[in-house]
This record gives C-alpha cells, structure tokens and sequence, in this order.
C-alpha cells in the first residue's frame, strides 16, 4: 500500500477528527483555516484515498464491566496457511479479543483481550484451545493502563 502525502491542512483535520469525530465541518474549517465546501471535501478525498477508514464512538470498557485487559501470547509448532486460516477465524468469532497480532520472535501471536474478570477470562482461555492446536498459551494480566489511544502520529 502506498503512502499518501499530507499536507499541513490534510494533518491537522485529521488530528481534530481523531480527537473527535462528531465536530462539526464549519468548526474544523474553521480551525484549518478552510470553509466547510472546501473542508468537507478535503475529508471526503481523505475517506475515499482510505485515510479514514470508519468514524467510531469510543466506549468505555470499565463503565460496561470489561475492566480486565489480558495480553495472550500464543506459540504454535504449527505455521501452515490452513493452520492459519482455522486459527485466525476462530479467534476472530471470539468479541473478547479485541487485537490480534502475528508476531516475529519468541512468540507467534498476540491477542489482547478483554473481559470481566478472571472467570471470564478462563471461559475466554477454553474457547481460545478449542480453535486450533497450540503449543503454548502465556497470559497476562494487566495492572494498569498508563497509555492507550487511538489516536496516530501525524507528524510530516
């Protein structure tokens, strides 16, 4: 995939949509210096080059009683493509994982996951050793969350 070339407008509508997304086009005009026309437009082309991919609500997890994040780290002595393809769609129809990494290393795969609590997380575990045969399952639990955003470095 080929990288797009931003201007300073292009990077700072996309730094006021990744801070909020709801404001409305004449503010974030307003803010980059453009009227709405030329800002709605501007988004527009930044949608459809796929800069935007979606415009989402960010929902707090603790407030839904999902205040428990585990890291999974998954070793497999297994790494066909149907290895794969079995592996990656059973945890894709698990909603608790909310990440999924291949990684490169130690360690095969990554999932971040979150739940309830830990019983929660064990129901998680046996779903997760279900999808495909796995090596070795390592979890981790995290204590606390010092930075998470979804919000990327924009700089030129």
């Amino acid at each position: 995939m080929e990288k797009i070339s931003l201007d300073r407008i292009d990077r700072k509508i996309l730094a006021l949509l990744q801070a909020d997304c709801t404001v409305p086009i004449s503010e974030i005009g307003e803010a980059v210096g453009l009227s709405a026309t030329p800002c709605w437009k501007r988004i527009k082309r930044l949608e459809r080059e796929g800069l935007i991919e979606r415009r989402v609500a960010i929902v707090n997890r603790e407030r839904l009683g999902l205040g428990v994040t585990v890291f999974v780290a998954v070793r497999t002595a297994r790494h066909s493509d149907v290895w794969l393809e079995a592996f990656s769609e059973g945890v894709a129809r698990i909603p608790e994982v909310v990440e999924f990494y291949r990684m490169s290393g130690e360690i095969d795969y990554l999932l971040k996951v979150v739940v309830r609590d830990i019983a929660d997380y064990d129901r998680i575990y046996r779903k997760l050793t279900k999808v495909a045969e796995l090596h070795d399952v390592s979890s981790s639990f995290a204590m606390q969350e010092i930075k998470s955003t979804t919000a990327l470095p924009l700089s030129e």
